[in-house]
């Protein structure tokens, strides 16, 4: 089991790594706009059909 220190300490980090993360990609978006101009679209249905085929296999192989 985990302390109540261990817990205050884990729920502190993921606030601050998570106001870290948004604040950096906030500083960088004018360049992700110019390095990534199709969008996350494509991306996101790639590893959409990727997880679809290893649940695929999964249930296949089963």
């Amino acid at each position: 089991m985990l302390s109540t220190g261990q817990l205050i300490f884990a729920g502190l980090f993921v606030i601050v790594f998570t106001a870290v993360i948004i604040f950096s990609y906030r500083k960088d978006i004018k360049m992700h706009k110019s390095f990534f101009k199709g969008g996350v679209g494509p991306i996101i249905i790639g590893f959409l059909i990727f997880v679809g085929i290893l649940l695929l296999i999964k249930f296949y192989v089963k």
